[in-house]
C-alpha cells in the first residue's frame, strides 16, 4: 500500500473478521487440547463403550465448532463442555428397560460372593465385587446413577455436577446420598454375609 493512500474499509473489516475467526478457532483448539479427556470420560461414564464415547467426543467438538462464538463468553469451559458431553452421550445412549435395584441385588452373583473361605481383603479386591458394583450402579434410576458416575468415575465435585445437570447443588448431594444408600443395601447381602462368618 502506498503511503498516504486511505485504508480500504472493506479490507480492514475483512482482515479483522479473519483475525477474529482465527482467534475463535484457536479457542476451540485450546478447548480440545485441554478438555478432550474430560469430554471422553463423561461420554464413557454414560455410554460405557470406548467407540461410542469416542464418537460422542467428536460430536461434542463438532458442536463446539458450530457454537465457537459462545465459547468466548463461557466462564468455565470445562463445565460447559462436560455439560454438552453429558447431553450428547444421553442422546446417543440406547434406551433400556429399567430394572429395579432389588431384582439385581437378589441375583445369584450376590449369593456367590458370600464365600466364607475368602478373606475380606480378597472379597474387596475381587473382580466379582467390581462387577456387582457396576451392575448395582447400572440398576440405579437415571438421576441417581448419573450423579454417582459423575462424582465417582469422573471425579467432579457437587458444584460441577450441579452445573452439568442444571440442578441445585443440594439436589446433587441428596442424589448422591440416596444412591450410596441404595448401593449399600444392594451390596449388603454379599458383604454382610461375609462379616457374619
Amino acid at each position: 500500500m502506498l503511503e498516504g493512500t486511505p485504508l480500504n474499509e472493506e479490507w480492514v473489516s475483512a482482515g479483522a473478521a479473519r483475525a477474529g475467526a482465527a482467534e475463535t478457532v484457536s479457542a476451540v483448539e485450546r478447548a480440545v487440547r485441554e478438555h478432550s479427556r474430560l469430554v471422553y470420560r463423561v461420554a464413557w461414564a454414560i455410554l460405557r463403550n470406548h467407540h461410542d464415547a469416542e464418537d460422542a467426543t467428536q460430536e461434542v467438538f463438532l458442536r463446539v465448532l458450530k457454537l465457537r462464538r459462545e465459547l468466548e463468553g463461557v466462564r468455565s469451559p470445562k463445565t460447559w463442555l462436560a455439560r454438552i458431553a453429558f447431553r450428547v452421550a444421553l442422546d446417543r445412549r440406547p434406551r433400556r428397560r429399567e430394572v429395579p435395584i432389588d431384582d439385581r441385588a437378589a441375583s445369584p452373583s450376590v449369593a456367590s460372593l458370600a464365600d466364607p473361605r475368602a478373606g475380606a481383603d480378597d472379597l474387596a479386591a475381587s473382580a466379582q465385587v467390581q462387577a456387582l458394583l457396576g451392575r448395582a450402579i447400572a440398576a440405579l434410576p437415571d438421576d441417581l446413577r448419573h450423579a454417582v458416575q459423575l462424582s465417582t468415575l469422573e471425579e467432579l465435585n457437587s458444584s460441577e455436577i450441579a452445573t452439568l445437570l442444571g440442578i441445585p447443588e443440594g439436589t446433587v448431594r441428596t442424589r448422591l446420598m440416596r444412591a450410596r444408600g441404595l448401593l449399600r443395601e444392594a451390596l449388603s447381602p454379599a458383604l454382610g454375609a461375609r462379616h457374619e462368618h
